[in-house]
């Protein structure tokens, strides 16, 4: 079972879905980028959206809840999506919780494959789908994604965003923030502004939730990164950061969509910076 600090962290599996590879990989040429992760016959790699949940200090904080269940036939066919054999409500139950036991939801942006599991139908209507939690955003993001934009209106949607403008369940952060002792939120902003990643960490040991940061292991090196970033030199330089900054301090990284590794660690090697020891969270 892992645990940093006072806290037990559970990987919570949502579901599966495909992206366009071209578009996950930017300007990497298929040769190269499919030697790590495969195409569909639609050019579509595989991904998960694995969330993370910590159990301690009195809550159950969960970080990210995947794509949801909202969405029709088109839209799942579109993205891959499938949530036959692993879905929220039964990763949680597994561990013997369900949505309302929930009392704090970290978003690190607002892309529906993020928190689309926020909402749900009832009644053919989208509501809030945690009652009892309070949702944790970056300020300028829900600004940013309020306003949204015409690069990523598709992945800003209504019913996800709505409800929690007005459920009185929102909780706007400025800037780094230490929200809750051990988990501290650090605010990206190459992907999309004000990305949030959250660092769980004690004396002794560190694991960065890496959200769109560097979304599979495929992702390490800093070029390699995503169409779908607004700013990429942007990225790059904060990928350059946060990898300095996790192999000094032997940080552990929790990848949320990698079709294959959960946990790994990252570490100097002959061609520079590369991932080690990848294995299930429960095996930290």
């Amino acid at each position: 079972m892992a645990q940093i600090g006072s806290y037990t962290l559970h990987a919570i599996e949502t579901g599966r879905f495909g992206l366009d590879g071209g578009a996950m990989f930017g300007i990497v040429p298929k040769p190269l980028w499919e030697r790590k992760i495969i195409a569909d016959e639609l050019n579509r790699i595989p991904l998960h959206a694995r969330c993370l949940l910590l159990e301690g200090e009195g809550r159950l904080i969960l970080i990210d809840n995947g794509i949801g269940d909202k969405y029709n036939e088109k839209f799942r066919a579109i993205y891959a999506v499938d949530d036959t054999d692993v879905n929220l409500d039964g990763s949680l139950n597994a561990l013997g919780y369900s949505r309302n036991e929930i009392t704090d939801v970290i978003l690190t942006h607002l892309h529906f494959d993020h928190c689309g599991g926020s909402t749900h139908l009832v009644d053919g209507k989208p509501r809030v789908a945690f009652e009892n939690a309070t949702f944790h955003v970056q300020k300028e993001h829900w600004d940013w994604a309020d306003k949204s934009n015409i690069r990523e209106r598709a992945s800003f949607l209504a019913e996800n965003l709505e409800p929690l403008a007005d459920s009185g369940q929102l909780n706007l952060i400025d800037g780094t923030s230490e929200l809750f002792p051990g988990v501290e939120l650090i605010p990206v902003d190459g992907h999309t502004k004000a990305m949030q990643l959250v660092r769980v960490h004690d004396e002794s040991q560190s694991l960065l939730f890496v959200a769109d940061l560097m979304p599979t292991h495929a992702h390490l090196m800093p070029a390699w990164n995503m169409s779908y970033d607004l700013w990429p030199m942007t990225s790059i330089e904060e990928k350059r950061r946060i990898l300095e900054a996790a192999v000094t301090e032997k940080w552990h990284f929790f990848c949320e969509h990698d079709p294959t590794i959960g946990l790994c660690d990252v570490v100097r090697g002959e061609r520079g910076i590369e991932t080690a020891n990848p294995r299930p969270l429960a095996e930290l």
